[in-house]
């Protein structure tokens, strides 16, 4: 009876066994066995060339990864330290931070405006409050409407913000290496026209935007007859333009830069102010120390600007009645109309809302 044949493993397995690393050594002993199995001299030797060349393929692949990487990540650091680069990154977290915020606190927003408007003229009569005008707001339409003017909101922070911290940064900048210069260090008078600086020079860019965002949030006061609809900031402010001039775009631009002024002396200076002044006597943690500062800056911000963002908010919602005459002739006229016919705490109506407004982008 005749011997079974000899299983061989076809060489093409053992090649992929080797490759993978899956193929244990043999024993010596089987190695010297004569009746052990042997690939053919010229195939061994191309599959080891075969295996040297897939390997040396794998290895270059993974270098030109590497370096397309290493490349990468050099293109991306040297574009950020670029000194165009550099001086526009102030700008783009300013909006970006502002509008973040805009998105959150536009319900606060829609009802300080309420506020502000409500009772035009008249010095007696029902006192509303957040609750009431929230109240109102719901029974009237919907919660989204508590978001009316959104878009022109974010398009007003998208400018204003980001000129107004961008130029924040950049005249600190300044003045901090004047003082470097000097041996000294920049104090309040510094960070104080920085901000007023810096809030009067965005408030002219930003005015077109936040006339288009009181138009929108006081357009449901009126009857229903007379409302416009605005669809979105663009439409409020192509619609605008053509029914009343470009320039009443720029309408309450004096109230509104003296209030960016105002507002960023509060903001800015005070902020930076109190966060050294904490850091300097208190033993609080960064993010305490934050967080106090913003509420103090918040606070002075409101006091100093409330009364002007009030009568910037009268001027840039009123339009020409059928006769051409409008109800104030400018800021003096309003702030001496209001103080006759409602009082001067009327002024500060809503400031509890308005300062939670403010404090968010303190």
């Amino acid at each position: 009876m005749s011997p079974e044949p000899r299983q061989t493993v076809p060489s093409y397995i053992l090649v992929a066994q080797d490759f993978l690393g899956l193929a244990n050594p043999p024993p010596a002993s089987a190695a010297a066995s004569p009746t052990s199995p042997t690939a053919p001299p010229e195939m061994s030797g191309t599959t080891t060339k075969a295996l040297d060349a897939a390997k040396s393929t794998s290895q270059q692949a993974k270098n030109s990864i590497r370096t397309m990487t290493e490349e990468t990540s050099a293109t991306t650091s040297s574009l950020l330290h670029h000194p165009y680069a550099r001086a526009a990154l102030p700008f783009v977290n300013g909006g970006l931070a502002g509008m973040t915020a805009t998105t959150c606190i536009q319900p606060i927003d829609m009802i300080k405006v309420r506020l502000q408007l409500a009772g035009e003229g008249a010095k007696t009569g029902p006192r509303p409050s957040a609750l009431s005008v929230t109240r109102d707001i719901l029974a009237q339409g919907k919660v989204g409407d508590l978001y009316t003017g959104l878009s022109a909101g974010l398009l007003r922070q998208a400018v204003y913000t980001t000129a107004r911290l961008g130029f924040f940064d950049t005249f600190m900048d300044i003045f901090k290496a004047r003082a470097e210069a000097k041996g000294s260090q920049i104090g309040f008078a510094e960070r104080a026209g920085a901000g007023l600086t810096a809030g009067g020079l965005a408030a002219m860019v930003g005015n077109p935007a936040d006339l288009a965002l009181i138009r929108m949030q006081s357009d449901g006061l009126k009857p229903m007859a007379q409302r416009a609809h605005y669809s979105s900031v663009i439409d409020a402010l192509t619609r605008i333009s053509k029914a009343e001039g470009v320039t009443a775009l720029w309408a309450g631009a004096y109230p509104t830069v003296v209030r960016a002024m105002a507002l960023n002396l509060g903001q800015l200076a005070f902020f930076s102010e109190a966060k050294t002044q904490l850091k300097a006597k208190t033993q609080i943690g960064p993010q305490a120390q934050t967080l106090m500062a913003s509420a103090i800056a918040g606070f002075f911000a409101s006091f100093f600007s409330l009364p002007f963002d009030f009568v910037k908010t009268r001027l840039q919602k009123q339009q020409k009645a059928p006769d051409g005459s409008l109800p104030y002739k400018g800021m003096a006229d309003c702030f001496r109309k209001v103080a006759k016919d409602e009082g001067l705490l009327r002024f500060y109506r809503g400031f509890g809302t308005y300062y939670v407004r403010i404090a968010p982008h303190a």
